[in-house]
């Protein structure tokens, strides 16, 4: 039987992938579907699928193509993608690679946006504590385009309300793909160079395109390690970007920054003259005060009469001291009748007598205490005479004497036959030594129990 009709399975797969690559149909495809098995790979190919109702086709996109994806794709969600059709071979299998990919019915920009706002949120960089602004600030950064319009609103700004303040331009791109980095970089300059009181970020309106710079997460990752006070001004009022969300203090405009960021340097001169006025008149009555008081004290008796101070004192003084002299005159009489008394208690006792008496008493009871003793020993020798007699009779040596012995088996007594065996060897004690016997008949009395 011939083969040469028989194709092989490469050869009718390499076949089936040039009707792909081949079809003008299939060079550029607009699908919507919902992603399947996906898993984010850093810094690699993406591969997952996309579904529907019916059915399910395979995806790869590309490292160069997803870099370019402004939200994260997630299980489930539904996206338009537009790629190509085509074949791989290994497997056989047909596959979409997919150039570009968006949210079905969201745009991929405001997607992302969500997403990085409620991941920053969960991290707490929206609710950590915000740091206060400076009252009298001498240099502001300020990071913006050094030709739009920011830059000159906060100068004109700033020179009709604070013109002592310092204003250092740092130019920076607000708009394109490179324009968060340099932003990124700009604030980590001003940090080093370290000379500045606050840090004002800038840029005009415009759509989500211009402004997602400041919706990057590096920018905002940036302001908030960034440890001057922030003001962030992007956009028009309506415009709320990450950059807002993370900054210290959000302005509306340009010209709201500037405001936030120095005070009227003429209210403040006003607020100076006013405080030194007060300041004036607060002294001004003080020492008015502290005067009548001084006229009050010079008047007083103690400066015009000085010796009445103390003359209460000195009559005080002389009333205790007759006070004292009394008691001591009372103690002492007391002390005299009650030494006569113990005088006289004295005489009556005699005490010399005692101490012969007490001293005969000694004698007789230390006679007593030792025939006590003597009678205390001998009894108790009589005791353990007779203590050690009735131990000699209940002594099993003592009763061995008489013509008896025991048995016993392994160094155990044996107490009845029931603990031998017929043809074993068992050990008689006497009282002079021990025998050994064989066990040759075993009778056991019977009793009635």
């Amino acid at each position: 039987m011939s083969t040469e009709k028989y194709l092989t399975v490469s050869a009718l797969t390499k076949y089936l992938k040039r009707k792909f690559d081949a079809d003008p149909y299939l060079g550029r495809v607009y699908l919507t579907g919902e992603i399947s098995n996906f898993r984010m790979r850093p810094r690699a190919h993406q591969y997952f699928s996309l579904k529907d109702e019916h059915a399910k086709i395979s995806t790869i996109m590309f490292r160069s193509a997803f870099e370019k994806v402004k939200f994260r794709p997630e299980e489930g969600m539904k996206v338009l993608v537009v790629g190509r059709i085509s074949l791989y071979e290994a497997t056989g299998n047909y596959q979409i690679y997919v150039e570009k990919m968006e949210p079905d019915g969201v745009g991929a920009l405001y997607q992302a946006y969500e997403q990085l706002k409620k991941k920053l949120s969960a991290e707490g960089l929206f609710s950590a504590p915000k740091k206060s602004l400076p009252l009298f600030p001498q240099r502001i950064a300020v990071i913006t385009s050094p030709s739009g319009a920011v830059i000159k609103d906060i100068m004109t700004t700033v020179r009709r309300r604070y013109p002592i303040a310092q204003l250092v331009l740092f130019p920076t791109l607000v708009q394109g793909e490179s324009a968060a980095a340099d932003i990124v970089e700009k604030i980590q300059w001003v940090e080093q160079l370290s000379s500045f009181d606050t840090l004002i970020i800038g840029r005009g309106g415009g759509s989500i395109e211009d402004l997602w710079p400041f919706n990057e997460e590096i920018v905002a990752r940036a302001i908030y390690d960034c440890q001057l006070p922030v003001i962030s001004s992007v956009g028009h009022e309506t415009d709320t970007t990450i950059a807002d969300l993370v900054a210290d203090v959000r302005a509306a405009t340009p010209t709201a920054a500037a405001e936030l960021a120095v005070p009227v340097l003429s209210d403040e001169l006003l607020k100076i003259n006013q405080l030194r006025v007060r300041l004036y008149q607060a002294f001004k009555a003080d020492l008015k005060l502290k005067k009548q008081r001084l006229g009050k004290l010079r008047a007083s008796y103690v400066f015009q009469q000085p010796q009445r101070l103390y003359e209460g004192y000195l009559q005080k003084l002389d009333y205790l001291a007759k006070r004292a002299e009394r008691a001591t005159q009372v103690i002492f009489t007391q002390n005299e009748h009650q030494l006569i008394r113990r005088q006289n208690r004295l005489r009556e006792v005699a005490p010399l007598e005692r101490v012969r008496l007490n001293a005969r008493n000694v004698e007789y009871l230390k006679a007593r205490l030792n025939k006590a003793g003597i009678d205390c020993l001998g009894q108790k020798r009589q005791q353990v005479q007779t203590a050690i007699v009735n131990l000699d009779m209940l002594s099993p040596l003592k009763i061995m004497t008489r013509g008896y012995s025991y048995i016993a088996q392994d160094e155990h007594v044996v107490k009845s036959v029931r603990q031998l065996t017929a043809g074993e060897k068992v050990a008689i004690h006497f009282i002079d030594g021990k025998a050994t016997a064989e066990i040759k008949n075993i009778e056991e009395n019977r009793t009635n129990d």
